[in-house]
């Protein structure tokens, strides 16, 4: 950027409010997420824990997976989202997010670059997983003690 006498690199950052959900871009020069970034951002969402499915770790709410890092060989995390709410996210941040291949994807399953995320993008997409699975959570609990009365 010019004028940057110092020698630091600048950030420019537009933040988006989308179902409550702060994100900033990082243009340019972003912090590079790593899979330790994922897990300690995700454990240090209120009720989370973490867990293993098919030798993988994931992340749990209420005993229900909301995040995973099934993909970590491959740079991705994992998020349990809504079909709607990946589009937007995919819509917003290709580089960032992409849908994860086959049916898991159709059903809003989203793969998250953790090399081209900040970490505002990452902790805003493991916050907007995570309130939809206690969501979901609080849905079903409901929908269980109805059926038992």
């Amino acid at each position: 950027i010019a004028g940057d006498d110092g020698g630091a690199a600048r950030l420019e950052e537009r933040v988006t409010r989308r179902q409550g959900v702060q994100r900033m871009v990082r243009l340019e020069n972003g912090t590079t997420m790593r899979a330790s970034d994922f897990r300690r951002i995700a454990l240090s969402l209120e009720g989370a824990d973490e867990g293993s499915h098919m030798g993988a770790a994931d992340f749990r709410v209420g005993g229900r997976i909301f995040a995973t890092l099934a993909s970590e060989k491959q740079g991705y995390g994992n998020l349990m989202l809504t079909p709607e709410l990946q589009q937007e996210f995919v819509q917003e941040l290709p580089e960032v997010f992409l849908p994860i291949p086959g049916g898991w994807g159709r059903m809003g399953a989203t793969h998250i670059r953790l090399a081209k995320a900040s970490e505002d993008v990452l902790a805003g997409a493991l916050r907007a997983a995570w309130k939809l699975r206690v969501e979901k959570n609080a849905g079903t609990k409901k929908k269980r003690a109805s059926k038992r009365q």
